[in-house]
């Protein structure tokens, strides 16, 4: 894949192999996100071996590979450290794929790799990647504290998926309405995005009926990936996705105990499939805390495909049943968007961002600015998914809501996204007001 949406990567990549002593990265993140495709990339033009490791016998596989390399290493011992570092002045970078099935196939590699890194590698200039995918494996086995390789790392990448604002590099001829209905099925997952070909809903039919699509298991996939038994964990997904979003919800919804349920919530959080969040005014750890999907593909899987898996398989599915109701589930993803937008436009200035809620009351988004102590500001924003939004009536009532939120403040600005507008406002009672359509929100796209 071309990497239009990974240039600060790439370039802190390029820097990291021009090193002149040893380095030792950690390159992590779930599945799907691109991993492979980008240190590829980035050490094309290198002296490299590249192994991907797999379930069992991974040092008889990994010798085979540097045979195919070079035949002397027929006369060497196999074993890891022996074979490393006989590379480690005739290579410039070793890159071990999906690490955590060395781990899984022996606890002991980590014991191993730290004697390599620390009695032959040090002093070298060899450059090791190692690769993961299991986020929760990859985070208890080799970043902690804990770990045999804690401290041995130069670097660590834990890669994201691509932001809104980047697919326009992916889809320069799609519009924001096409963009945001490939975000609400794929996030920023490049593997799901490059598989979109032509129109996004007749995409989505041929998929739907193709019996060997990916869209029918690949959450089990996933899952299957992270945790010995996913089916608990599926369920909590599935509240979640159902807007099941406070614990006692989610424990009615799969009829476990609130004690029972805090582990897995918390595996969950690790492994970046939710997350969990508080009113922007509440602390941290405040037990009001409510959890969200952290990935649109999940949420779209478990409204859309997971619902309707019998007529998906008797081929008699409509994608008339997903049409219907888009709209409706692009609602909070548009929210997501357009914090994105206030985050990265630079307009505003505010320290802190995210939702507010009090009991039955919400707010789409609130940004606090704590900068000036003496001239605390606050941000107001609801974003409606629709069009012909009548500002004015928006605005009275987010001023209600506004009166709520507790935080002391010398000024307030309040901001409307929304698809289109009756009439666009600038002031209202004396308070700054913005409007965004999607007009302004793609000629933003192209400045941020």
């Amino acid at each position: 894949m071309e990497f239009k949406n990974r240039v600060k990567e790439i370039e802190h990549l390029e820097k990291f192999l021009k090193s002149n002593k040893f380095e030792f990265l950690i390159l992590y993140g779930r599945r799907r996100v691109g991993k492979t495709e980008l240190i590829l990339n980035a050490t094309k033009n290198k002296k490299r071996i590249y192994y991907l490791a797999t379930s069992e016998k991974n040092l008889e596989r990994f010798y085979e590979v540097l045979l195919k390399y070079d035949p002397f290493v027929s006369n060497l011992k196999m074993d890891f450290e022996v074979l490393i570092d006989y590379l480690k002045d005739k290579i410039e970078i070793i890159v071990i794929d999906e690490f955590q099935n060395l781990i899984k196939e022996d606890k002991n590699i980590l014991n191993i790799f730290q004697s390599l890194i620390d009695t032959k590698l040090k002093d070298s200039n060899l450059k090791l990647v190692i690769l993961g995918s299991s986020v929760s494996i990859i985070s208890s086995k080799v970043l902690s504290y804990q770990s045999p390789l804690y401290g041995r790392r130069t670097e660590s990448i834990k890669l994201k998926p691509v932001s809104f604002i980047d697919l326009k590099k992916f889809f320069p001829k799609s519009d924001f309405k096409e963009l945001l209905e490939i975000y609400g099925f794929a996030d920023g997952i490049p593997y799901y995005l490059i598989r979109r070909e032509g129109n996004f809903w007749d995409w989505i039919s041929k998929e739907l009926i193709e019996e060997k699509s990916f869209l029918r298991d690949e959450i089990d996939f996933l899952m299957r990936y992270e945790f010995d038994d996913p089916s608990t964990y599926k369920l909590i997904l599935e509240a979640i996705a159902n807007g099941k979003n406070k614990m006692n919800e989610i424990k009615d919804f799969i009829k476990l105990q609130r004690t029972d349920l805090s582990p897995y919530l918390k595996n969950l959080i690790e492994v970046d499939l939710i997350k969990r969040e508080v009113s922007i005014t509440e602390n941290l750890k405040s037990r009001k805390g409510r959890y969200y999907l952290k990935d649109n593909f999940i949420k779209f899987w478990f409204k859309f495909v997971y619902p309707n898996l019998s007529s998906i398989e008797s081929e008699i599915f409509k994608i008339s049943i997903i049409k219907n109701n888009y709209s409706e589930y692009l609602g909070p993803i548009f929210e997501d968007v357009c914090k994105e937008f206030l985050v990265k436009s630079k307009l505003f200035n505010f320290t802190k961002i995210g939702r507010w809620w009090y009991k039955d009351i919400e707010i789409d988004i609130v940004a606090i600015n704590k900068e000036n102590k003496n001239n605390p500001e606050i941000i107001f924003s609801e974003c409606k998914w629709k069009k012909n939004i009548n500002a004015e009536k928006i605005i009275f009532k987010l001023i209600e809501k506004a009166e709520k939120v507790d935080f002391k403040r010398k000024k307030e600005t309040y901001v409307i996204f929304a698809k289109s507008f009756k009439k666009k406002i600038k002031e209202f009672e004396g308070k700054k007001v913005y409007c965004f359509d999607l007009n302004d929100l793609e000629g933003m796209m192209g400045k941020i």
